[in-house]
């Protein structure tokens, strides 16, 4: 019973996700509402450990228009992603690897609560990237024949 906010489709083209962590998202009322009207962007967010605590980056979520200046809060402030220690943990020694980070996959909404999902990623070269591409060019050929086969 999930409904997807927003997702990051440039983190699965750029990064090779081993692990994915579900985090919930400490939040304003201002900042929910934005969410609930879908001004929301998560195309740059990426999780930092600081301190023992983990940190969302980068997510853009728009100011409310009706709310006054003394609610309003600031579009891309960093804020805190609720998991258990064990998985923080775990998370600080996957991204100690060389070339490793936390970038956001998606934002959904669970039993009324907004859910993060952050991956463990490796970036990918340009030449995984053009393999990619090519993969997915022939799986498409290949549906598109199969498509035409069944038709005859």
């Amino acid at each position: 019973m999930s409904a997807e906010i927003s997702s990051n489709r440039k983190a699965l083209r750029d990064f090779h996700i081993s692990d994915k962590y579900e985090a919930g998202l400490e939040l304003k009322g201002t900042e929910v509402k934005s969410i609930r009207a879908g001004k929301v962007n998560i195309s740059d967010a990426f999780a930092r450990i600081e301190k023992g605590q983990l940190f969302l980056y980068g997510c853009d979520i728009q100011p409310w228009e009706t709310a006054s200046t003394w609610f309003q809060h600031e579009s891309k402030r960093p804020r805190r992603l609720l998991l258990h220690k064990k998985e923080i943990l775990k998370l600080e020694n996957a991204s100690a690897v060389k070339g490793a980070t936390l970038p956001c996959l998606k934002m959904y909404w669970k039993n009324k609560r907004v859910k993060v999902e952050i991956g463990v990623g490796k970036g990918k070269t340009h030449s995984d990237q053009r393999h990619d591409l090519k993969e997915k060019v022939e799986l498409r050929e290949a549906q598109r024949e199969v498509a035409r086969f069944n038709r005859q």
